[in-house]
């Protein structure tokens, strides 16, 4: 995997913090990976909606 640095605003980094509490997530970095990868298979892919069948 590649490194990459990303600035968010702070209400985003204490929503995926509260997400990693609660143990839906073991990382920042997942929560990211998660998010990037379903935006792509939303607006590249188009695979919207194959997920929930």
């Amino acid at each position: 995997m590649k490194l990459i640095s990303v600035k968010l605003p702070e209400a985003l980094i204490e929503g995926m913090d509260e997400l990693v509490r609660r143990g839906l997530y073991p990382s920042r970095s997942a929560i990211l990976r998660a998010a990037v990868r379903d935006l792509l298979r939303r607006e590249l892919w188009g695979e919207e909606g194959k997920e929930e069948e």
